[in-house]
């Protein structure tokens, strides 16, 4: 494939046709979930099995990853962080990336595809959707790492009000054995919690919770799902995933976005590279697009 030579943050439109242009009707017609769906995750915050790619579209980005994740590509200096292994341990890899959609076709394509846009908006209220910043997780076969427990907002207080979603897609399919995303079912009502060290000890968030807080981990649900299937989550709940030890890779990408309107909180740089957004200026512009069909 050829790389492309340009930063795609400057384009608020898709650049490719991996994903169907449709209009709001004809989208919502297609990809809305239903009463019960949106139900469930209000009240046990997360959301899981909703099919976002068709496995073309999943061997495309597949495709760029292999490219992408080289630190020899052209355009690497667009990332906002890059860890060939996030993780202090060498026999527990963690890929974790930030900014690919600056770089990726696919990858900035997917924050147009109509199925994400559809359910993210009725996640959050029918609110407009606008985008934070995205992540790619890849463990591989063998000696995958651990993220460890944590609440995304913890590491996102920087922006102001609380009012964020975050979609992960698996990219392979998704099992205990290979370690799949793992959530605390209605955790997201406990409130804001001190973030632990994100590679580091599983259970760093230990100190951090109650006992009875402690408790609820008995009930901890694991997100089996197959490649090309999202699993939307509250930025309050607690969730995390195990190492893998299998002999299958475990590669996935999540989009962290928010409704229009959000604030910045923070006179610093909020993502590495991005021009500052002072405290209390609307978070809109090139890094920051309306997610709109």
């Amino acid at each position: 494939m050829k790389q492309l030579k340009e930063d795609l943050s400057t384009c608020h439109n898709p650049v490719s046709n991996l994903f169907p242009h449709l209009s709001w009707e004809e989208a919502w017609n297609e990809y809305h979930l239903t009463d019960e769906q949106v139900a469930f995750f209000h009240e046990f915050g997360y959301l899981h099995n909703v099919k976002l790619l068709e496995e073309n579209q999943v061997d495309q980005l597949l495709r760029e990853l292999d490219e992408i994740k080289e630190p020899s590509h052209p355009m690497h200096h667009l990332f906002y962080e890059f860890h060939s292994n996030e993780s202090k341990d060498l026999n527990a890899v963690l890929f974790h990336s930030l900014g690919h959609w600056r770089i990726s076709s696919g990858f900035h394509d997917v924050l147009w595809n109509p199925a994400f846009i559809v359910a993210a908006c009725q996640l959050l209220g029918n609110k407009p959707v606008r985008f934070w910043h995205d992540q790619l997780f890849c463990k591989p076969a063998h000696h995958g790492g651990v993220v460890a427990w944590h609440q995304d907002y913890s590491y996102w207080t920087r922006t102001l009000p609380m009012q964020h979603l975050t979609c992960w897609t698996g990219l392979d399919d998704a099992t205990r054995d290979n370690g799949c995303l793992c959530y605390i079912p209605k955790s997201h009502t406990w409130g804001l919690l001190d973030k632990p060290e994100l590679a580091g000890d599983m259970n760093g968030l230990e100190k951090y919770l109650t006992d009875d807080q402690k408790k609820q981990f008995e009930n901890k649900v694991f997100i089996e799902i197959r490649k090309g299937y999202g699993a939307f989550h509250h930025p309050l709940l607690v969730h995390g995933s195990y190492e893998n030890k299998s002999s299958r890779s475990r590669r996935a990408f999540v989009l962290n976005v928010f409704a229009d309107g959000t604030m910045s909180d923070s006179d610093s740089e909020l993502l590495h590279g991005v021009p500052v957004i002072p405290k209390g200026k609307k978070m809109e512009g090139q890094f920051f697009p309306l997610l709109s069909l």
